[in-house]
This record gives structure tokens, sequence and C-alpha cells, in this order.
């Protein structure tokens, strides 16, 4: 996220962007190890994109590797 919005959770003075950390919203994902409930962080403007679990995502069978 820091990269994204291009300052530090708590730099609020190097801010050079309309967008902003938004939270975070819970997923259920299932993996060979069972089920996972991670925090998946949200921006303002939606545009951020997880990495290790994609939007839309619910099956991660090789998580572990």
């Amino acid at each position: 996220m820091d990269q994204k919005l291009g300052y530090s959770k708590y730099d609020h003075q190097n801010k050079e962007t309309d967008d902003s950390r938004n939270g975070y919203s819970k997923k259920t994902v299932t993996s060979s190890l069972g089920e996972i409930d991670p925090d998946i962080s949200r921006d303002l403007l939606g545009e951020f994109g997880p990495q290790v679990v994609k939007k839309e995502q619910n099956d991660i069978p090789n998580i572990e590797d």
C-alpha cells in the first residue's frame, strides 16, 4: 500500500495524492491448509489490487509455496 500511495502509513506530511488508506475488508479463502481469513487492505479510490490473494479469488490451493 505504501508504494501505491507514495507515502508510509503515518507520514501524512509527504502525501501528494487524493487517495488514502481506507481500512481493511474481511475475506475467507480456501487453501490446502483449510480456511484462512486474511485482512485485505483498501484504498479510498478502490484502485489497490492485492498481490497474494487477488480480488474475486476464493481458492488458493498452493499458498504455502
